[in-house]
């Protein structure tokens, strides 16, 4: 049974309805007028490998050994630094990572859903990932950095680690040119379901 199967049938009703919404493509966003669901048309997939795609500039790959990646040890420091709350973080312009949604995504921490990917420079926190996690799929809803590089380390440790436990998605969500530096593509909402449907069924963890 793939490890997305326990959230798709979760026994704490919001964290099955989140998964399920997941599960079919859509993401949570807050704009204003509360958490709604949304979709795109075209959705941003990181490489997972140097071979599949993924861009490391070479001053930024001399930069990468200093940075140790972590996993799950400082969330809460993740979510707030994502919406710009963090000492040392860039100020965000908008807040689609509301009070209500925040408190959403530490509910989901609880129940095992949602995750975040750190980077450290000793006891420094220098950046991270928000994301989701269905079965072999990382879908990643927010980053942040504290230091120059925190956030392409963060998503390059991140994919290297996915690809070492047998993940086979790292989705981005909405294309940037932050993101496209890293070799991130674009890919239609027919593809992406294809490739989050294969990623359902995996039975592998973070």
């Amino acid at each position: 049974m793939s490890t997305a199967r326990t959230f798709l049938n979760h026994r704490d009703s919001r964290t099955r309805e989140v998964a399920r919404g997941y599960a079919q493509g859509a993401f949570l966003m807050d704009n204003g007028g509360g958490v709604q669901w949304y979709s795109v048309d075209m959705r941003a997939v990181v490489p997972l490998t140097v071979q599949d795609g993924l861009h490391i500039a070479r001053r930024l790959a001399r930069d990468l050994p200093r940075f140790e990646p972590r996993c799950d040890t400082a969330f809460a420091e993740v979510v707030a630094g994502c919406r710009g709350h963090l000492p040392g973080s860039p100020e965000r312009d908008g807040e689609w990572i509301s009070e209500e949604l925040a408190g959403l995504y530490h509910h989901l921490h609880d129940t095992g859903l949602a995750h975040s990917f750190e980077v450290w420079q000793g006891t420094e926190l220098a950046g991270g990932v928000l994301g989701l996690v269905l079965g072999g799929a990382f879908i990643a809803e927010s980053k942040f950095h504290r230091v120059t590089n925190g956030s392409k380390a963060a998503v390059i440790h991140l994919a290297a680690h996915l690809h070492r436990r047998g993940f086979t998605l790292l989705d981005a969500q909405i294309q940037n040119p932050h993101l496209a530096t890293l070799g991130v593509r674009e890919v239609s909402g027919e593809d992406y379901r294809r490739l989050l449907r294969a990623a359902l069924n995996l039975d592998v963890t973070l």
